[in-house]
């Protein structure tokens, strides 16, 4: 197995080194040395470059890449002697058992410091029981309640869970439906059957419960569905005011489409990952105007940040990129203060210190504080809106940009 270096420079090209590795079965990890001289310190980056998630990995580690430059254009770890960030990145594709075993090659491969990654929650999960037998930190911007659920030491989520976001999810529907004078009575669920999808289920189940609204249709299908019909002609059937679909790109297009092309016009409130990043837009045009989503942060919270990653990369800063920096410059504080590369010395710093400045400012939180079990405590989601081909947050109050618009 081949290892691609990525140099700005001289050396394989970004463009050949990534069309390599889409193509290759072999998975070849790509060492990005961002005109390294001297001391690096290698950071693992494991992501879907190929599969049904790889534009969502392309967008995480498009987020990464940003802030690994930054750190070096900015002088690298001060406290160690100016060591500058290496990403090491290596495709997990789109299935688990890939994924842990990249993780593991990866591992046993490279002197890496810690692994940001993979944005599935199943992904993530695979790789954690690989990252936590072998002592390394994984930092992370999945939701599933499962990831920070098992006692592991050094998983660290900079996101707010999936049952979390769920609930919110819920609660900001019936506040947003309670300002356009709507009184919510019956919803309707659909999620993919994946770690993502029934944790946050379970997490408007939990809100419509407590809100005393009726869940008419809750229903689970799997990822890569190929025919939504049976789903949207039961939505239709069921009586529901709103529907809450939690899904990732292909099968969110597919539900949206399909609802739209069917004249069922009520308010689709979307669980993040496929309904929040510009493919969704461009895939639907204008069945995408007006479509909600939860969001664990948004670009426009501080734009003059997030305005970096679209002049660099030509699109808004999508939810990944946004978070996945966050867990980057997160890291790079870590190391600073550590003054150490050693697991055990990051582990300890990650858990008793309060990030503040950088990206962390991007967050809701304002900044990243993690619990024992690893999960950022400050992590709060929001609601956005698909407004002429932008995400407008609109709930809550707190750190709205924009009124929903709520259609009946």
């Amino acid at each position: 197995m081949s290892k691609i270096e990525i140099r700005t420079t001289a050396g394989v090209t970004r463009r050949r080194a990534l069309s390599l590795a889409a193509a290759g079965v072999a998975m070849p990890f790509v060492l990005r040395d961002a005109r390294a001289q001297g001391k690096a310190v290698n950071v693992g980056v494991i992501v879907p470059l190929s599969g049904a998630n790889a534009q969502f990995g392309i967008n995480s580690r498009n987020g990464i890449e940003l802030v690994a430059d930054e750190i070096n254009a900015a002088g690298g770890i001060k406290s160690l002697g100016g060591a500058r960030i290496n990403l090491v990145v290596a495709d997990s594709t789109s299935t688990p058992t890939t994924a842990a075993n990249v993780a593991q090659r990866l591992l046993t491969q490279n002197d890496v410091v810690a692994i940001l990654g993979a944005f599935a929650s199943s992904l993530t999960i695979a790789i954690s029981e690989v990252t936590e037998r072998r002592g390394v930190p994984l930092l992370t911007m999945s939701f599933s309640d499962q990831i920070t659920g098992r006692g592991f030491e050094n998983i660290f989520q900079v996101v707010a869970k999936a049952s979390v976001l769920g609930k919110a999810q819920f609660d900001g529907t019936v506040a947003l439906a309670a300002a356009a004078g709507q009184k919510l009575e019956k919803v309707a669920i659909m999620y993919e059957d994946t770690a993502y999808g029934t944790s946050q289920a379970t997490g408007l189940r939990d809100g419509a419960k407590a809100a005393g609204v009726q869940v008419v249709m809750d229903d689970a299908y799997p990822l890569g569905i190929t025919d939504v019909t049976p789903l949207i002609n039961k939505l239709r059937a069921s009586g529901a005011q709103a529907v809450f679909p939690v899904s990732y790109l292909n099968d969110s297009l597919q539900i949206i489409r399909a609802m739209r092309q069917q004249k069922i016009t009520i308010p689709a409130i979307g669980g993040a990952a496929g309904y929040v990043i510009p493919d969704f837009e461009k895939g639907l045009g204008e069945f995408a105007e007006g479509v909600l989503s939860i969001s664990p942060a948004n670009y426009d919270l501080d734009t003059a940040l997030t305005e970096r990653f679209r002049k660099r990369f030509g699109y808004f800063m999508v939810h990944e990129a946004l978070e996945h920096a966050v867990c980057m410059d997160v890291l790079g504080q870590a190391l600073e203060k550590a003054k150490s590369t050693q697991p055990d010395a990051l582990r300890k710093v990650l858990h008793d210190t309060r990030f503040e400045g950088g990206w962390t400012r991007t967050m809701t939180g304002g900044a990243v504080q993690f619990d024992k079990a690893g999960l950022n405590t400050l992590s709060s989601p929001v609601m956005v809106q698909w407004r002429n081909k932008e995400l407008v947050t609109v709930w809550p109050s707190e750190f709205a940009k924009g009124k929903a618009v709520w259609a009946s």
